[in-house]
């Protein structure tokens, strides 16, 4: 079996990353021996599809499971329409994972977790400008920033019409990116104790 658990970096000690589309790194690890390969993910840094690009990047590599912290709706489509299964609510460390999803502690979910879009701000950043606006503000965000202003070059085809959800899976889905980000908020304040020590 095959598991995939975005990442901040490419290594087994690395935190999980709470965004899929966006994610640094996608480890691919077999849960029993705990091989790995690292990938960078390519998609982190698009304008626009990081999800299913990022998708596409993991059903190329045969993986049977993600683990994440939240995917979005477009994500969640094709990694389903690929047969991956999808768990979110994922923190701590990518080995940290691992165990959790070894000891039957995480599980599959049948709906996205983020909103069409999360984790895309491509945010006002650390420019070289010197001023005057030289800097091109590529920083990015980890939320809804500000994009900058580009100039059209064609028009685009419009953005696929998402089906109506129940209001039992849009409660299930707000639960679940409630459950995560409560999650990823306790994992913060743990953190933030241990550096003032």
């Amino acid at each position: 079996m095959k598991v995939a658990v975005s990442a901040a970096t490419g290594s087994l000690d690395a935190q999980t990353d709470p965004r899929f589309g966006r994610s640094q790194y996608f480890l691919i690890i077999d849960p029993e021996t705990m091989k790995f390969e690292a990938i960078p993910n390519m998609a982190a840094g698009a304008m626009g599809g990081a999800g299913i690009q990022a998708a596409q990047t993991i059903a190329s590599k045969s993986v049977q499971v993600v683990l994440t912290g939240s995917v979005g709706p477009n994500a969640f489509q094709a990694l389903s329409a690929a047969g991956i299964s999808v768990i979110t609510g994922v923190f701590g460390t990518v080995r940290d994972a691992i165990e959790q999803f070894k000891g039957g502690q995480l599980q599959q979910i049948t709906a996205p977790t983020a909103p069409m879009g999360f984790g895309a701000g491509q945010g006002y950043g650390m420019g070289m400008g010197r001023g005057r606006g030289g800097g091109r503000g590529m920083g990015r965000g980890m939320g809804r920033g500000y994009r900058q202003a580009t100039v059209p070059s064609a028009p685009q085809a419009p953005p696929p019409v998402q089906p109506q959800r129940s209001k039992e899976d849009e409660i299930q889905m707000l639960q679940n990116q409630m459950e995560s980000t409560q999650k990823q908020l306790d994992q913060i304040r743990k953190r933030l104790k241990e550096l003032t020590r």
